[in-house]
């Protein structure tokens, strides 16, 4: 044999051609472990997004709380129904000593894209009434279809 000439192995490379990809039942076995961990953390995953929801809509109802506190204290009174949340950014024509906007930004719809309900007075002998008819859009329910109110 001469220097630097190689020699093919055909076994050996056939050998290893064949072992380089992966077998239909292992690309099987692949795929129904990704489908099983799917049908296992989905579910999870899209109750943490609807608990998520309703964490957001109580904590923008307890921001219009404050500011509408903020706004009796200013103006002696809190607004009327007509008036809205509304009153919380431009001042209502006829009240004086208004001293806001008293929200940082204009009043935002609830997480499932309505308005909030603002009432004053309020349901049980409230002052006013501040809620959300939960993700139905529809008084009563229960879950995250449950009204949210402050």
């Amino acid at each position: 044999m001469a220097r630097g000439v190689k020699i093919c192995r055909p076994a050996r490379h056939a050998r290893w051609v064949r072992g380089a990809g992966f077998t239909l039942l292992e690309l099987l076995v692949v795929i129904a472990i990704i489908g099983l961990l799917a049908a296992y953390v989905g579910p999870r995953y899209f109750a943490q997004l609807g608990k998520s929801e309703v964490t957001t809509a109580r904590a923008q109802i307890d921001a219009f709380t404050k500011a509408l506190d903020t706004y009796r204290l200013d103006t002696g009174r809190f607004p009327a129904t007509e008036q809205g949340l509304n009153a919380l950014i431009t001042a209502p024509a006829g009240v004086s000593k208004w001293n806001g906007p008293y929200l940082g930004k204009a009043v935002p719809l609830d997480p499932w894209g309505r308005a909030y309900v603002y009432r004053a007075p309020g349901a049980a002998g409230k002052d006013y009434e501040v809620l959300s008819y939960g993700k139905d859009g529809v008084p009563g329910g229960s879950g995250e279809d449950a009204d949210l109110t402050n």
